[in-house]
């Protein structure tokens, strides 16, 4: 993990010879927020360009079949109960200047998000709470590393009985599709998940908050579900493989991409959150290594 800036990071030596090649950037970059978080984040067509620059670096250290994933939340217009296009743009502009193709639009669904903007949510009540972030999954290649049957969820329990009859109603639906006597009878393993993804992102007593308190350090204030991390690096590569996260936090990417048997590299300016990330992996940390911590 390298403490610093990303744009700077990506022109150190060993990013620009090539020896490293990722094949899967996964990140989320600081959100156009309104009000300022001390992560730090840009606004207004300031951040559109920014954020595109940057997506140039990232593609120079991606695979040819590689992916870029990229979270992004929702902005609304300050002092307005009205949503704002920033995150959209911000987007389109990365992929129009890096000429990347969009594989595919992900929801990823909160339930256990705090019911913001809360002027207009809890206050006002004219607005429902804001729940959802986007992630655009581009790629260089209309047809990049992906495998859906690795991450097949379990099936429903109407579908293990028809598994378990053998049988079911074929024919026309209403719908106008024509299903076969024998289509749904293979057992696949699993059933192919859809684009929206619900993960509640509820952790707030784990390793990581635990390793912060304990030495003082300051704990990211947004972090990500290690679920969702694993859905993408398991979908998107391979054991071995490269995983890169520019914007990295806490390091939720590095460490499901130890979990998974792949390798990382990840970036972060703030040195209270690359140190606080080592609380990640608790099988590499010794009082001399925590000790080093606390005092550089």
């Amino acid at each position: 993990m390298y403490q610093g800036l990303s744009d700077v990071i990506l022109e150190r030596p060993e990013f620009r010879s090539g020896r490293l090649t990722f094949q899967l950037v996964f990140t989320s970059p600081p959100f156009p927020l309104n009000r300022k978080k001390r992560y730090g984040n840009l606004d207004g067509s300031e951040y559109v360009d920014w954020l595109a620059d940057i997506g140039t670096s990232m593609c120079e250290v991606l695979s040819d079949n590689g992916s870029i994933v990229m979270e992004m939340g929702n902005s609304w217009q300050s002092g307005r109960p009205t949503m704002s296009n920033l995150a959209l743009e911000a987007l389109l502009e990365f992929q129009r200047r890096n000429d990347l193709y969009l594989c595919q639009e992900f929801i990823w669904n909160n339930p256990a998000k705090l019911p913001t903007p809360a002027q207009w949510v809890n206050v006002e009540r004219i607005r429902l709470k804001d729940s959802h972030t986007r992630l655009w999954w581009m790629s260089r290649s209309m047809k990049p590393e992906a495998d859906n049957r690795r991450v097949l969820q379990p099936y429903s329990a109407a579908m293990e009985k028809l598994l378990r009859r053998g049988k079911y109603n074929a024919g026309s639906r209403p719908s106008e599709h024509k299903i076969g006597k024998r289509s749904f009878l293979k057992n696949h393993g699993g059933s192919i998940p859809g684009s929206v993804i619900t993960i509640a992102n509820t952790a707030n007593s784990d390793g990581y908050i635990e390793y912060c308190r304990t030495r003082g350090v300051r704990p990211h204030p947004a972090r990500m579900p290690i679920d969702l991390a694993e859905f993408f690096i398991r979908f998107l590569t391979k054991e071995g493989d490269l995983v890169l996260d520019p914007f990295s936090g806490s390091n939720t990417t590095g460490c499901a991409a130890e979990r998974l048997g792949r390798f990382w590299v990840s970036i972060d300016s703030d040195p209270d959150y690359v140190a606080g990330s080592m609380g990640r992996f608790p099988s590499l940390v010794t009082p001399d290594v925590a000790m080093r911590n606390e005092s550089d």
